[in-house]
Formats: structure tokens, sequence, C-alpha cells
């Protein structure tokens, strides 16, 4: 979905910007991790070292609390994988992205008889606003934060991405709030307030693109690879219908030439023409053949 790849790149390009907001410090250097998890493969959405606090920052965005598994498992299972391989204080965040008042949003936490797993939840609907307008990593975010009057929202925010000088920056930037902006906006107003030549040009909607084409890519293989097996499948059973259908045929022939003798090549003609059911109906009527005579009155018959 572009969402990922829009908040990944967002991820990936301002991890101070994200530990700033949600740890309120100010660290350096932060190194952002590997967000496939071993074992059994399993990706994440963000994942930073912190290497002065000794701290894993895990995030997860969702637009829906509807998950299989459930978020909360999900989040003890990324929780006990993220410790084996850092050994570390993991600060685990679920930032919720799209408005519902489904009680999963409200969960912070894992619960069985032996077990509690704890993690933050963020619900960016009820954020001041004004916690993303400082920080052009956050500014795709502002728009989905709280506020009175949403459409002068997305003012302010064209506003405060008019001033960033460094124009790929820009870009960058102006296609992650377009793409986040769908969640709450219609395509009318984005469109009033964002350049939708700006998006495509940037390096966050050609990277959409390739992910897109990638997956068509893969989809067409693996849909090539099922349909080559069932067509070999196929193929492969009629190549051994066909296959002991000949060797039936040359063993009745055998039989005949045994019988009979050497059958002329006119009678051979007119024998390759025979079905498989006339030939069968010839391995029984062979038995009371003597001469090469019978062999031609049985085929005058059919």
């Amino acid at each position: 979905m572009s969402y990922d790849s829009t908040l990944k790149y967002l991820l990936e390009t301002f991890p101070q910007s994200f530990v700033r907001w949600l740890l309120d410090i100010e660290a350096s250097p932060v190194e952002l991790l590997p967000t496939e998890l071993n074992v059994e493969p399993i990706r994440v959405d963000g994942l930073f070292f912190l290497q002065v606090d000794n701290c894993v920052l895990h995030l997860e965005f969702q637009t829906s609390p509807q998950s299989q598994p459930s978020l909360p498992l999900r989040m003890l299972d990324y929780g006990v994988r993220l410790y084996r391989l850092y050994d570390s204080d993991i600060e685990q965040v679920i930032i919720f992205l799209k408005p519902t008042n489904s009680p999963a949003v409200f969960e912070t936490e894992f619960r069985t008889r032996n077990t509690t797993h704890r993690y933050r939840v963020i619900r960016i609907w009820e954020c001041d606003c004004n916690l993303f307008l400082s920080d052009p990593g956050l500014y795709p975010l502002a728009i989905l934060a709280q506020s009175e009057t949403p459409e002068s929202l997305l003012q302010e925010v064209a506003d405060k991405l008019d001033d960033i000088e460094a124009p790929e920056l820009q870009r960058n930037v102006s296609a992650c709030i377009q793409l986040l902006a769908g969640i709450k906006f219609s395509d009318n107003l984005i469109q009033a307030y964002f350049r939708e030549d700006i998006m495509r040009e940037s390096v966050v909607y050609q990277r959409i693109l390739q992910e897109g084409i990638e997956q068509g890519i893969e989809q067409g293989i693996e849909q090539g690879i099922e349909q080559g097996i069932e067509q070999g499948i196929e193929q492969g059973i009629e190549q051994g219908i066909e296959q002991s259908r000949e060797q039936e045929k040359r063993f009745i022939l055998r039989l005949l030439q045994r019988r009979i003798g050497t059958v002329s090549e006119d009678l051979q003609a007119r024998l390759v023409t025979l079905s498989l059911e006339q030939m069968e109906a010839l391995g029984e009527a062979l038995l009371e053949f003597e001469r090469e005579a019978d062999l031609v009155r049985w085929l005058d018959m059919l």
C-alpha cells in the first residue's frame, strides 16, 4: 500500500524527527536498523537504535486496528524478537492514523495468565497538530492530527511546505503529505492545496510505482509457474495416456504377427487407422485367426 511506502520513507529519512517527537530527547546518532526480524521472517515498519540510551525504538503504523494475529500479540512477538536480537530496552509504539471508535485502538498491552507485555499507543487524530508543524519530517502527520478546521490545516501545511528551500526535499515531503492526506481528505481538496506534478517527480512516488511493478512481476511469475505446473501435469497425463495406447497397439500387432505371420504393408496401413477400441476388439478376434485372409475378412466387416 502507498501509505506503507510513504511512512517508511519518512522513517528512513527523518529518524531523529520521530525520536524527538516520541521520546522527547535529542539523540545523536540514531542508527537505522534492518526491519526484517529473523526466525520466521517478519517485517516491522520502523526500527531505530539509540546508541546513547542503549534503546531500540520500534514503530508500527496502522490505518485499521484489525489484524491477524491481533496487534497485542504481534507487539509481544516483535518485542521478544527484538530483545533477543539486541538485548536492549525496547520502546514500542503503535501509531493509528485513521479515526475509529474501535476498542482495539485503546489497547496498550498483551495479557495472559503468565505474561504481560506493554506498549504505547498514539491515536494521531487526538494529537495537537502543532506537535508536527515545526519539523518537515513530521509535516505529513500534521494533516491527520486534531484540528477544528481541517481545511485550514491543509493550507498551513502547504505554506510550511513552500518554506522548504531544498527542491528534492520539498518534492518528497509534498508527496508524503499528498499520499497520507488520502486517509482523511478527498482528492479534489488535496489537489486544491498541493501540486500533483510535484508528487509524481518525487522519490517516494517513484518508489511506490517500482514496488507496484515488482509486485506485479512477482504475481505474474507465481501465476505463470502455477499455470505451467497445471499445463505440465495435463500434458504429462495426456502424453502418458497416448504412450499407453501406442504400447497397447504395438502389443496387439506383435500378437497378430505371431498368429498369422508377417502382415503386408497394405494391411499395416489399415491397422494404423484403427481406434483403440477397434484394436482391443482385434486383440480378442485374432485368437481365431489362422491366416492373413482371416484378418482381411475381419477388417472388411468393420
